[in-house]
């Protein structure tokens, strides 16, 4: 819609409001046109950064006339790993690899080459899957309260926890269509739910009410009751949120659900395999899990704290009837009678035998020493971030530890730890960085060094407070500007270049 006609229609409601935006929205295209040239610039570095190797090997634009030898292919995927091995394997990514060891990645490995070629769509030829997966399922709902209920607690294996969220908003909307006659649905979730609930909305069309976060970044219950209304079909609570990594009130949204007969998913893709145990270690964890009655979906993903490879999550539900809404079945197409428990079809068996045999390898009592292990790192690094003054931890997190600086620019501090190694995530509303602790961060000297590296980048920015260079200007955008569509653009233009040979 051009500007004449956003003003015609907004000087039919009040003719007073029309000197008013005529005023600011005049200047639109020229804030725009100074925005898109920011953005070219930092779209140039971007792609350095994302395309480090273009000039040290072949370019494949179509494909080679001879193939390529298997021993040069294998010896080129060597080099590019061994040249990214240490932004991972020293402990210095925030998340990305969980385990790491190198004798689990071998063990993983070897089970892979033994079930490459497994295929869960054909669960005729392939009924060693069928196992696996039944028994993911069986032990991670275990791990979630299913031993201390009555109801059926079951699921299925999805392909990561963006698809398991993605899965269960599909659920409700059906079982809501089918059981309550909802035809205009409605989800509630704090602005702090993972990216995957707003994927979810704009795929199948469920309106998407947001509500803010309390002083400590949990749920606004006051704002929960008040969004619920007769289209709602469920609330969404995080455990812990990604930003921040607090827990959400889970005992109030579960009592609140129950009352109103709605659904309670609970996303727990990040936490689900830390806090049971950090919990029997007598942290302070709220339930969150099928112990609470109004729990009726929880997603956790086996390829982060469950140690799998990637590839693997589950979601599970609360009775066979609320899971029989995410099923698809076809009963009179010519290729024979077709379902799918997911949104795939065909998928990698070896990825569920990867993910049983690291959780039948590893036990409660390996899961249980992880926790401790990063527990104990997580404690060292919040006590050194509360020992700077210019820092402050948002929250009260576990592991997964967001701070920010009331007087310095966090993503210049981000930047300078960039420098000395370390890739953490940058946020923004508030603006705040964090490290979410693996067992990577547990090796000997790592919450020292990065306490260190935070005192010398904190000083480097005093010294510098004008420097603004790496993602800095990137972050500084996003978090600055009022053109929504300008920051989606960017990151659009972004995703263009990823797939440019």
């Amino acid at each position: 819609m051009d500007q004449d006609k956003v003003l015609e229609r907004l000087g039919k409601l009040n003719p007073k409001w029309v000197k008013v935006i005529e005023k600011y929205i005049n200047k639109i295209p020229a804030v725009r046109q100074e925005l898109d040239g920011q953005t070219d610039t930092i779209m140039t570095d971007m792609e350095a950064s994302a395309r480090p190797y273009k000039d040290d090997y072949v370019t494949y634009r179509s494909l080679p006339e001879k193939g390529v030898s298997k021993s040069k292919v294998t010896e080129m995927m060597a080099d590019l790993a061994a040249r990214e091995v240490d932004k991972w394997k020293k402990g210095f990514a925030s998340g990305t690899v969980y385990h790491g060891e190198e004798k689990h990645i071998n063990f993983l490995n070897e089970v892979y080459a033994i079930n490459s070629q497994t295929n869960p769509l054909h669960s005729d030829i392939f009924p060693s899957v069928v196992k696996y997966e039944a028994e993911i399922i069986s032990m991670t709902a275990g791990m979630l309260g299913a031993s201390n209920v009555e109801d059926e607690i079951c699921g299925s294996i999805s392909s990561g926890g963006t698809e398991s969220i993605l899965l269960a908003m599909k659920t409700y909307r059906d079982w809501a269509k089918n059981e309550k006659g909802i035809r205009r649905p409605e989800m509630v979730i704090p602005i702090t739910a993972h990216a995957a609930f707003y994927k979810a909305a704009e795929y199948f069309k469920i309106k998407l009410r947001t509500v803010p976060v309390d002083s400590e970044f949990k749920a606004d219950m006051k704002a929960v009751r008040k969004a619920i209304n007769s289209n709602t079909i469920v609330l969404v609570g995080s455990a812990p949120t990604f930003p921040h990594g607090v827990v959400d009130p889970i005992k109030e949204m579960a009592d609140l659900a129950l009352s109103r007969n709605i659904g309670l998913h609970v996303d727990a893709c990040l936490g689900g395999f830390i806090l049971p145990w950090a919990k029997k270690m007598g942290y302070k964890v709220p339930d969150f899990d099928f112990s609470l009655p109004g729990v009726t979906s929880i997603s956790v993903d086996t390829h982060k704290y469950g140690f799998a490879a990637k590839g693997t999550s589950v979601i599970l539900y609360r009775g066979k009837s609320l899971r029989a809404h995410q099923y698809f079945t076809i009963t009179d197409w010519p290729g024979g009678l077709y379902f799918s428990p997911t949104f795939a079809g065909s998928r990698s068996g070896a990825l569920s035998a990867m993910c049983w045999a690291t959780l039948v390898s590893i036990g409660e009592e390996g899961y249980m020493n992880a926790a401790k292990a990063i527990m104990k790192v997580a404690d060292e690094i919040k006590a050194g971030i509360q020992a700077i003054p210019e820092f402050k931890i948002m929250g009260d997190p576990l592991w997964n530890i967001a701070f920010t600086s009331d007087q310095y620019d966090i993503y210049q501090i981000m930047d300078y730890m960039s420098k000395r190694g370390w890739i953490l995530n940058g946020l923004h509303k508030p603006s705040c960085i964090h490290i979410c602790l693996t067992l990577r961060h547990t090796q000997p000297g790592i919450s020292e060094r990065f306490i260190e590296d935070l005192r010398q980048s904190l000083q480097a920015v005093i010294a510098n407070p004008d420097k603004k260079d790496g993602m800095a200007p990137v972050y500084g955008l996003a978090a600055s500007i009022p053109l929504r569509s300008t920051v989606s653009n960017l990151l659009k233009k972004y995703m263009d270049m990823l797939y440019k040979v």
